[in-house]
């Protein structure tokens, strides 16, 4: 498609804005976990490092922070094991009622996170009668992470196909030594991928987290917005904030570069 001078342009300037709108506001937060003045006047009147190394000692930072990856690590470990297997069971299985299990499976990541809040709250509380703490939110970010393994795995099995798994089934190899040896390779990079974004989403999730916790667990975005609003914290809390967004690109570019990398190569 062929577009004129003014198109173009108009186009361009748009890509300009939206980024503006994204990564402006991130870029102050990282130039305010600097700024010298308390009150975070500006433009800023000094530069300082005081502030990373109060959040460098600050014994809640790194309680939350251990509390944030028990629970990515938990979550991320459910995901992988569930989306798999029901990537494999939608993929590569004809059944009744395939396409609604597709929507379910998918469903929890566009529900507004208060409403599944709110439903794992009442069912761990009132039907299960489970207390709240890291195993109930663990579950709970659990059932927005396997969307990512989900949609990772199942895209990676449409594009691979059958015709090695087959050929690995007709030289004699049974099920298991076929999936360590011809299927796991070809979907490692998706796993990886999933993963790594299921990681970061259970990481920053805060409403969701806030109904499933309890009173004794606190993560890393529980964390900051306790103490978002407490003069005296408010540097060690834009620290915060700016150490998440740089290792936030991590896990995003390579999960980015996974999921659009090639298939395995075969003989």
């Amino acid at each position: 498609m062929t577009l004129s001078r003014t198109a173009r342009v108009l186009l361009r300037a748009a890509l300009v804005l939206g980024l503006a709108i994204i990564y402006v506001p991130l870029a102050v937060v990282l130039v305010n976990s600097f700024n010298a003045d308390r009150t975070f006047a500006w433009p800023p009147s000094g530069f300082t490092l005081r502030w990373w190394v109060a959040a460098w000692n600050s014994g809640g930072v790194r309680d939350a922070i251990l509390t944030s990856v028990e629970a990515a690590l938990g979550a991320t470990a459910i995901a992988l094991v569930l989306g798999t297997m029901a990537a494999f069971a939608v993929q590569r299985y004809r059944f009744f009622g395939r396409d609604a299990v597709s929507l379910v499976l998918v469903l929890p990541i566009a529900l507004p996170g208060i409403v599944t809040g709110i439903a794992l709250n009442n069912t761990f509380h009132t039907i299960i009668g489970v207390p709240l703490g890291l195993f109930t939110v663990i579950v709970g970010h659990a059932t927005f992470c396997v969307v990512t393994v989900y949609n990772n795995v199942i895209a990676r099995l449409r594009r691979t196909g059958l015709r090695l798994e087959e050929a690995s089934a007709d030289l004699g190899a049974d099920m298991f030594t076929t999936f360590r040896l011809v299927t796991f390779p070809m979907i490692r990079s998706a796993l990886l991928a999933g993963g790594l974004l299921s990681f970061a989403l259970s990481f920053d999730e805060i409403i969701v987290t806030t109904f499933t916790a309890g009173a004794g667990v606190r993560t890393l975005p529980i964390w900051i917005f306790e103490n978002l609003f407490r003069p005296n914290q408010a540097p060690v809390v834009n620290v915060v904030a700016a150490a998440l967004i740089l290792l936030s690109v991590i896990p995003i570019y390579l999960a980015q570069r996974l999921s659009g990398g090639d298939t395995p190569h075969h003989r």
